[in-house]
């Protein structure tokens, strides 16, 4: 067992640093107050070829682990960018996995090299306004045609929907009673993001402004059959494939953005002067910060352990949502002191840290919340009765 990175991962680290260098706070702070996304630093992201960091290399990618996407997002997120940096390029690390695993020859060399490369912008349509976390029960129609498929339905909080291309999307082909399980019937498509028949409205948010969230009323969208992915009915078998991954993305980009909200507040501390001394003097100002140093240190370990797990082929669900969760929580516990540290500066969108502090609630409920996870590991792992 390793507790540090290997030359080749300090490398990858190095070589997104020197990316994210090019992007000072102002960048980020300007993002932020103008919704502007930021295709500048997601072009150079692409150049360098860390959008298809773990897709294969056959088709563009660098065919790397969920370990090295996850020193790819975190060194993101930590380098000031935060959420707004991180979930600008979030989507194309792990997002086209169900293309990867289950899509046909044609598919994969059709659709892969353009996400890899930056020219397809996709998002990716699950969540419905009256399902919510209950996939089973939304209630977005896709019905047969002589050559595809007419979708009609609603998704709501999609990342991305304005400046996206392409949708990877699922709804229900075969009717909720006409099934065995509810989590039967449901198919996965990927096909052009068609404004004549998508509508997408942004939602107006508390933070990362950069990259939109959206609700999308979709209207007689013809596909074709071509943009079935796998079999008709196993989309949700697919979507689960990929919810690890995401937990330990969304982890280390939590953990991420703490570091850089404690190493704003610890410049801070040493410098600034109350009552003839640095505040960074006293312990009511150290303690916080420590505490948060350490809860952020052991949140990494176990998403990386989760990582390195997964790329092994080993289970990891208890550790992937432990990993999110623990993450989650240490990076907004993190976010809230430095906000304190600063007083009342940390009010001010000059220091940047109540900007994270806005961010760092992403992760608190997104992909998933808190108490589904606790579900998930009272079930699974204490072996305790289902409680919903």
């Amino acid at each position: 067992m390793s507790f540090w990175l290997t030359e080749e991962q300090e490398a990858i680290r190095e070589g997104v640093q020197r990316v994210c260098d090019g992007f000072t706070d102002e960048f980020w702070r300007e993002t932020d107050a103008t919704g502007t996304f930021p295709e500048p630093f997601v072009a150079q992201m692409a150049a360098g070829g860390w959008l298809g960091a773990a897709m294969p290399e056959c088709y563009g990618g660098a065919g790397l682990g969920l370990t090295e996407a996850s020193i790819v997002m975190q060194t993101v997120a930590q380098s000031g960018a935060g959420f707004s940096g991180a979930s600008a390029i979030h989507l194309n690390i792990f997002g086209p996995m169900p293309i990867v695993k289950f899509g046909t020859d044609w598919q994969k060399q059709t659709y892969l090299p353009p996400i890899i490369s930056g020219q397809d912008k996709m998002c990716f349509a699950v969540t419905e306004p009256n399902s919510g976390l209950d996939t089973s029960s939304l209630e977005t129609r896709a019905e047969r045609t002589n050559d595809g498929y007419r979708i009609n339905g609603r998704k709501i909080w999609t990342t991305s929907a304005q400046r996206a291309n392409k949708i990877i999307l699922i709804a229900r082909t075969t009717p909720k009673d006409q099934v065995r399980k509810p989590t039967e019937g449901l198919s996965l498509f990927y096909t052009d993001f068609d404004r004549g028949r998508i509508e997408a409205k942004p939602i107006p948010k508390m933070g990362r402004r950069a990259v939109e969230c959206n609700t999308l009323f979709i209207d007689d969208l013809h596909v074709p059959k071509e943009a079935l992915i796998g079999e008709e009915g196993q989309g949700f078998k697919y979507l689960l494939q990929g919810l690890n991954p995401e937990r330990v993305l969304f982890a280390v980009e939590a953990i991420g953005l703490g570091r850089a909200a404690i190493a704003k507040a610890a410049q801070y501390a040493k410098e600034r002067i109350v009552f003839g001394r640095p505040i960074g003097q006293n312990q009511g100002v150290q303690h916080p910060l420590a505490k948060s140093w350490a809860e952020l240190e052991a949140a990494n370990l176990l998403a990386f352990k989760a990582a390195a797990l997964y790329d092994a082929g080993k289970e990891c669900g208890a550790e992937a949502n432990a990993a999110k969760y623990l993450g989650a929580e240490a990076g907004f516990h993190a976010c809230e002191a430095a906000v304190l540290a600063h007083g009342g500066m940390g009010y001010a969108r000059e220091y940047d840290v109540e900007r994270y502090f806005r961010e760092a609630m992403i992760a608190r409920i997104a992909p998933v919340s808190r108490e589904m996870i606790l579900n998930f590991i009272a079930e699974r792992v204490l072996g305790l009765p289902k409680s919903y």
